[in-house]
C-alpha cells in the first residue's frame, strides 16, 4: 500500500509530460507553425542579403538609394571586394586578405584544441573513477560562472612577465609576442569547462553495458575512448565545434588584447574595426568586408547543420 501512491503519481506525471511534448510537436508541424518558421526565417534573412546587397553595388548607387533598389536597377560589381581585399588604401595600407589567413589560422586550432582536451578530460571523469574526480567536475563546473573580462589582464601579464612569488620565479616570461600562441591558449582555456561539462553529459550517458563489454574484450581506456567514445558522441562534437568557431571568428577583445593590430596576427575583426574608422561613409567597402567575415562561419554551420540538430538533441531522452 505504501508503494501506490508513490507510483500513481508518477504514471500520471509522465502521462502529462508526454502529453505536452506531443502538443509542442503537433504545434510546430501544424500549418500555422510552419508559416510562422518560415516568416521568422524570411524576417532572420532580410538584413544578410540586405548586406549582400550592398556590398555589390556602386559607390554612388550605395549614397543615392537603399539596397531594395537592386530589383528595379541592378548594378552589380566586384571590385568592393576585390578593393577590401587586396588593394587597401583610404588610410589603411594593406587589404584584408592577409587577416583573412589570420582569421583561419586562429579559429581552427583554438576549435580544435579545446574539443580535444574536452573530450579526453570528459571520458575521464565520467567513466575513470578515481578519488576526487566529483570534486574537479564540480571545479570545473563553476568556472563557467567566472567572467572573461576579469581574467585577460592576468593572463597577459602571465605571458609577458610570468609568475613571481617575492624573489623567486614560479613560471618565466613567455616570448610570445607576435604569434598565434598567445590567442590559442586563451580561447583554449576559456572554452574548456563549458566542453567538459557539456561533453562530460553527453559520455556519462553512453550505456554502460557497451563499456563493461570493451573492458572485458580487454581493451584500454584509449582504445575505448578512440573506438567507442569519439565515433559515439561526435554529434556532441560538432554542435561545440560549431559554437567554438562562431565564438571564436567573431570575437575582438581577446584579439585585440592577445594579438593586437598587427598583420601578422591580427584577425579579420580588428581589421573591420580598423575600416570602419579609415573608410567612413564607404558602406560598400564596409559591407563587403563584413560579408566576407560572414561567408566563413555560414559555409561550416551548414556543412556541420546535420550534426548540429542531433547534437542538440542527443542526451535529452534516456532509454
Amino acid at each position: 500500500m505504501s508503494t501506490q501512491p508513490a507510483t500513481v503519481p508518477s504514471k500520471a506525471v509522465g502521462a502529462a509530460e508526454a502529453t505536452g511534448s506531443a502538443a509542442v510537436r503537433k504545434s510546430f508541424s501544424s500549418p500555422l507553425g510552419s508559416v510562422f518558421v518560415i516568416a521568422v526565417t524570411v524576417l532572420w534573412t532580410i538584413p544578410t542579403f540586405g548586406l549582400l546587397a550592398t556590398s555589390l553595388r556602386p559607390k554612388q548607387a550605395v549614397a543615392a538609394s537603399g539596397w531594395w533598389e537592386i530589383f528595379v536597377h541592378p548594378q552589380l560589381i566586384l571590385s568592393n571586394y576585390h578593393t577590401v581585399l587586396f588593394d587597401g588604401g583610404f588610410g589603411v595600407s594593406a587589404g584584408m586578405m592577409p587577416f583573412l589567413v589570420n582569421s583561419l589560422a586562429i579559429s581552427i586550432p583554438a576549435t580544435i584544441f579545446p574539443l580535444v582536451l574536452a573530450a579526453m578530460a570528459a571520458y575521464a571523469l565520467a567513466w575513470v573513477r578515481f578519488r576526487g574526480s566529483d570534486t574537479v567536475f564540480f571545479i570545473i563546473f563553476a568556472l563557467q560562472v567566472v567572467p572573461l573580462q576579469m581574467a585577460l589582464i592576468p593572463l597577459l601579464q602571465l605571458f609577458s612577465g610570468g609568475a613571481h612569488l617575492g624573489g623567486l620565479t614560479i613560471i618565466p616570461a613567455f616570448d610570445l609576442h607576435g604569434t598565434y600562441v598567445p590567442v590559442w591558449l586563451a580561447h583554449t582555456m576559456f572554452a574548456l569547462p563549458l566542453a567538459t561539462f557539456l561533453l562530460h553529459n553527453f559520455i556519462s550517458q553512453l550505456p554502460r553495458d557497451l563499456m563493461e563489454a570493451a573492458v572485458v574484450d580487454g581493451a584500454s581506456h584509449f582504445k575505448i575512448f578512440r573506438s567507442i567514445v569519439l565515433p559515439l558522441c561526435t554529434p556532441a562534437l560538432a554542435s561545440f565545434a560549431i559554437f567554438e568557431f562562431l565564438w571564436v571568428w567573431n570575437d575582438l577583445l581577446v584579439a585585440l588584447t592577445f594579438a593586437g593590430g598587427t598583420p601578422e596576427v591580427a584577425p579579420m575583426t580588428v581589421r573591420l574595426a580598423q575600416l570602419s574608422g579609415s573608410f567612413g561613409g564607404r558602406w560598400e567597402v564596409l559591407t563587403a568586408g563584413a560579408f566576407l567575415s560572414l561567408i566563413v562561419p555560414l559555409i561550416v554551420f551548414f556543412s556541420l547543420q546535420r550534426y548540429f540538430v542531433r547534437g542538440l538533441l542527443a542526451g535529452s531522452v534516456k532509454g
